[in-house]
């Protein structure tokens, strides 16, 4: 308690926090697409429970993960060697994940493209359209995101009181942008498409990153804040044509 007085006290703290949330958030974007095109793929009743349960689920998982920090950062100490660059298990991890959002990604495209080839859509089985499956997959990914945000964290700020609070406020705004997102995307066809893009995008990233090429975030998000704006303009146009051939119709 006195190391949290001690802290609201201090500007230096206050910085940090604001940084932090800014990055977890930010961060967290990626989540939130991913989450927005799984739980789109439930039942339209259990939409929102999955997204609550799941998102309440990573919080507690986090903050379970800051328990434990002083383990968290020694995964970047090298287990082992190939190809001349050491591996950690951070990197193993976000090899894992970023396979995983590539795999997941190209497998949606491709029943996107193909909608009839209801053979190769995994994600529409029953064992996988399960409540239950994707509450893991949002876990899965999360425990991702979440081993890489603590380390970046941690070289932000010693102070475990400041990630729990940065976490606990970026989760919160993750909570409350989830349904509002996947109802966009949802209603928006096109999106759907351009979201897939970015989680195929940021699962290269990843692999890329755990075999030791650095890239860039700013870069990243740059590209996806470029391309939404793009597909933003094309829906004011489609929009605007469709008004207008409305208005045809009328007259």
């Amino acid at each position: 308690m006195q190391e949290i007085l001690t802290l609201a006290q201090s500007l230096e703290a206050w910085v940090a926090l604001i940084t932090l949330i800014i990055m977890e958030v930010v961060l967290g974007i990626d989540n939130l697409i991913f989450i927005s095109i799984l739980t789109n793929k439930l039942p339209a009743e259990s939409r929102v429970s999955a997204r609550r349960v799941g998102i309440g689920l990573a919080l507690i998982m986090r903050l379970a993960l800051l328990g434990t920090v002083a383990w968290i950062v020694q995964l970047t100490e090298p287990v082992f060697e190939a190809f001349g660059h050491p591996f950690s298990w951070k990197d193993m991890i976000l090899i894992a994940g970023g396979l995983f959002l590539v795999w997941k990604a190209t497998k949606e495209i491709h029943h996107n493209v193909d909608p009839s080839d209801h053979g190769e859509d995994f994600i529409a089985t029953s064992a996988i359209n399960s409540f239950a499956a994707a509450i893991g997959q949002i876990l899965l990914l999360d425990l991702v995101f979440s081993v890489d945000s603590i380390i970046t964290a941690v070289g932000m700020t010693p102070h475990l009181p400041i990630m729990v609070a940065a976490v606990i406020v970026a989760v919160t705004v993750m909570l409350l942008a989830a349904t509002p997102l996947a109802n966009f995307i949802e209603r928006n066809p096109t999106i759907v498409m351009l979201a897939l893009a970015f989680l195929l995008m940021i699962g290269t990233t990843l692999i890329a990153e755990g075999m030791g090429f650095h890239v860039p975030r700013g870069y990243v998000y740059a590209a996806m804040a470029f391309s939404a704006l793009v597909e933003m303009l094309n829906m004011m146009a489609r929009n605007a044509r469709l008004r207008k051939q409305q208005a045809k119709k009328l007259h």
